[in-house]
């Protein structure tokens, strides 16, 4: 190889390493850090921290920031609560929600209730996922208003649900009360994820 013919080549190569090293690199915007990190530090004060942390480590979703992890949350109570109030309808339609006499009465009761109840939390999740996919700087406040209020009472109808089971006993109810304190607990820390995203967003000047 002739000098002047290295030379250019080794003139080449010092040119287009600093543009190889950042120029296919992708930029992120400053509030966005790698998932892991993200969901770590975010899960650690949740109300269930070991709960969040492993929900949100399987969700396929790119949650790279905040709002990311706030609709990641709400996705994941979403699925849940969607789980369960299918298997709430079909235990309630098979007719297995208790036998004869006042107990079995009670139970079914209770089923019929949960079913309605939980079936709302859907409604109200997917309300919630509709704001946090269309927020806007001018009515940012107003609509997680919005978010917490739809969350807050998709919880409380968990809740309620639970609270319908009491004085009843039973593998159905054993059954019920797991799957939806498991879904009441994943709707606790989507809220919490929500209000992380509000009180963020409000001490931002």
């Amino acid at each position: 190889m002739s000098p002047p013919f290295l030379f250019g080549f080794l003139l080449l190569l010092l040119l287009s390493a600093p543009y190889s090293a950042t120029g296919s690199r992708k930029h992120p915007s400053h509030n966005q850090v790698p998932a892991s990190d993200l969901v770590r530090t975010s899960c650690v004060h949740a109300n269930y921290p070991n709960l969040c942390l492993r929900t949100l480590a399987a969700y396929s979703g790119p949650a790279r920031t905040p709002h990311d992890l706030a609709k990641a949350a709400v996705n994941v109570s979403l699925a849940h609560a969607g789980r369960v109030s299918k298997y709430l309808a079909r235990t309630a339609a098979s007719g297995s929600g208790g036998g004869g006499g006042a107990g079995g009465r009670r139970q079914r009761a209770a089923l019929e209730d949960c079913v309605e109840q939980i079936g709302d939390s859907v409604e109200e999740l997917r309300e919630t996922l509709k704001e946090l996919k269309h927020l806007r700087g001018e009515t940012f406040r107003w609509q997680m208003s919005n978010a917490e209020t739809w969350v807050s009472a998709a919880l409380t109808n968990e809740d309620t649900c639970l609270d319908g089971f009491q004085g009843v006993s039973g593998k159905l109810k054993a059954d019920v009360r797991r799957k939806i304190t498991n879904v009441a607990r994943v709707t606790s820390n989507a809220l919490y994820m929500i209000n992380r995203l509000d009180q963020a967003r409000r001490r931002t000047p």
